[in-house]
């Protein structure tokens, strides 16, 4: 009864919000699938647990669990306790694991058992084994190097006399994280590598039921056959980006973002655009404005220096960018209309307007573009 009274909030609550969106983000379903499958190739029989973390990169929280949750993944990977929530709500069914800091009172009062905290410091692991009550699982984060989160090998003695102490408290699984998986032969790697097998080897010793053991994310694959693991926790790879391009997967970008013209004016030469006067025209030409900024995931550093493709031509964006729209040099295109359709980040790696162009100009990583679009934007699956 619950999840039909659910079911009718949710198509009210739809219907209350149909509305034309200026802004749209589509997002491939078959991408998605497709490069999941490639890493489970990729990763020689261990298992390939998705991360949803962040809104899923920026794709959907939502519209990426749904699309994964019938693929026999051992757990979903997301931050935080409500990210969890948030899958459950929407009928997500796949176990998942909580991989950031979580309060002790929301690990106490969840009563989902397909929801699995990770702990990662010794006060933490004091804290649930003086108060839990029944039984429940964990994943224990140990710190292999990176020196971020996790336990470290000398306080691992203390850890197990925690654990052992309370019956109700269980092992699923380790993890760890590398700090310089997309360099190749890295000497970090290396030493992190000889702590985790350290680390696997006691946990094992004590805890023999343990399940899972994961360290590698999707630069981390390259590495696979050297770690003691059978989990890969897969992040920017299952949205089409490699880290490690030389690779060659045949990975495919998940996501791009379509907007429309909401203004087209000649300038004259001499005329300026935008704040603070950084662009002026050296020639007459026609301007086309797009309602995207920097509250949209437009970087601010793409002023004067990125591109929009329209019918497929790259289009310069001129001036500031706002905090709402930019202003592209439309010339090179005959007879631009108002709310004709302009691709703002195209899923084909070589355009200028990809998200690994955009990084590449704004002298920083594809993930950083991603996660800054907003989630107020309205994701489509497509295909």
């Amino acid at each position: 009864m619950f999840k039909l009274i659910r079911k009718y909030i949710r198509i009210f609550r739809k219907s209350r919000f149909d509305y034309e969106s200026l802004v749209r983000v589509r997002v491939s379903k078959s991408a998605i699938l497709h490069n999941y499958e490639t890493f489970c190739n990729v990763c020689n029989g261990k298992q390939v647990a998705p991360v949803l973390k962040s809104n899923a990169y920026g794709h959907g929280l939502i519209h990426i669990g749904k699309i994964l949750d019938s693929k026999n993944t051992p757990f979903f990977v997301v931050d935080s306790y409500y990210e969890a929530l948030m899958l459950r709500n929407e009928g997500i069914k796949t176990q998942i694991l909580v991989i950031g800091y979580s309060f002790l009172k929301n690990i106490l009062t969840n009563t989902d058992p397909g929801i699995v905290f990770t702990l990662s410091t010794p006060h933490q692991i004091r804290e649930i084994s003086e108060s839990l009550k029944v039984k429940q699982m964990f994943h224990i984060k140990c710190d292999t190097g990176m020196n971020r989160q996790g336990i470290r090998y000398e306080d691992l003695e203390y850890i197990v006399s925690l654990i052992k102490a309370n019956k109700n408290f269980c092992i699923e699984g380790i993890c760890s994280h590398l700090a310089d998986a997309d360099v190749e032969n890295s000497l970090h790697v290396e030493r992190q590598k000889n702590v985790w097998i350290n680390i696997v080897r006691e946990l094992k010793n004590h805890f023999s039921h343990i399940k899972y053991f994961h360290i590698s994310a999707t630069a981390g694959t390259q590495y696979i056959e050297q770690f003691d693991s059978n989990v890969v926790r897969l992040g920017i790879g299952l949205y089409g980006i490699d880290p490690f391009p030389g690779r060659a997967l045949g990975l495919v970008p998940a996501l791009s973002v379509y907007a429309v013209v909401v203004g087209i004016k000649p300038i004259k030469r001499g005329d300026f655009v935008g704040y603070n006067a950084t662009f002026s025209a050296e020639e007459n030409m026609t301007i086309a404005i797009v309602p995207v900024g920097y509250y949209e995931g437009i970087d601010r550093r793409l002023s004067n220096n990125g591109f929009v493709s329209i019918r497929g031509t790259a289009c310069p964006i001129i001036g500031r960018v706002s905090m709402n729209m930019v202003s592209v040099d439309v010339s090179r295109v005959e007879h631009v209309r108002e709310e004709e359709e302009v691709c703002v980040i195209s899923n084909k790696i070589g355009d200028k307007n990809s998200v690994v162009s955009m990084a590449v100009r704004c002298g920083t990583i594809p993930y950083e573009i991603l996660v800054k679009i907003p989630e107020r934007l309205r994701r489509e699956v497509i295909d």
